[in-house]
């Protein structure tokens, strides 16, 4: 099986996997794709989440048979060429992680939430953010959000129109 995970087509050999694998081991154990974590396994915590087709979605129960043909997009994957995510920029700023488990979670959570509100509100982030962290960084994740969010919307308004 081929999967697309940040852009670049990965073969999965099909004798190495079942295809009820959850996505988390193929990225994980397979792929050596370690940034997407585990947490609960039974979709709860959020740990392991990953954009499908742009969509928050949580690896540890996403059978590998449900994604032919699906853009997957890991942490991994977040930093564009030019350099960090402005939410990785915001999150460092902010200080937002403690432990650090969550949090590559958290930023593919926060990212599927900015690429379709580029202006959340506090009820929006309080929606979209279902990840669970057991430091309590809730506050500084908001407050990172909207960093992240002025900051993607302050290069719109500078970029060139399109012709």
């Amino acid at each position: 099986m081929d999967l697309s995970i940040n852009g670049q087509l990965r073969a999965v050999d099909d004798a190495q996997v079942d295809p009820r694998m959850p996505l988390l081991w193929v990225l994980r154990d397979v792929l050596q794709l370690t940034g997407t974590k585990y947490g609960c396994g039974v979709a709860a915590c959020g740990a392991c989440t990953v954009l499908v087709d742009g969509a928050a979605t949580r690896a540890c129960v996403t059978p590998l048979s449900s994604l032919q043909g699906k853009q997957i997009r890991t942490i991994e994957g977040l930093a564009g060429a030019d350099g960090p995510h402005p939410l990785q920029q915001a999150w460092v700023e902010h200080q937002v992680p403690q432990c650090g488990y969550c949090q590559s979670g958290m930023l593919m959570a926060a990212a599927a939430l900015l690429a379709n509100k580029s202006e959340p509100s506090d009820a929006d982030i309080d929606a979209a953010m279902t990840n669970l962290c057991r430091c309590g960084s809730y506050p500084r994740v908001r407050q990172a959000i909207k960093a992240a969010a002025r900051q993607t919307m302050s290069v719109r308004r500078r970029a060139p129109p399109r012709p």
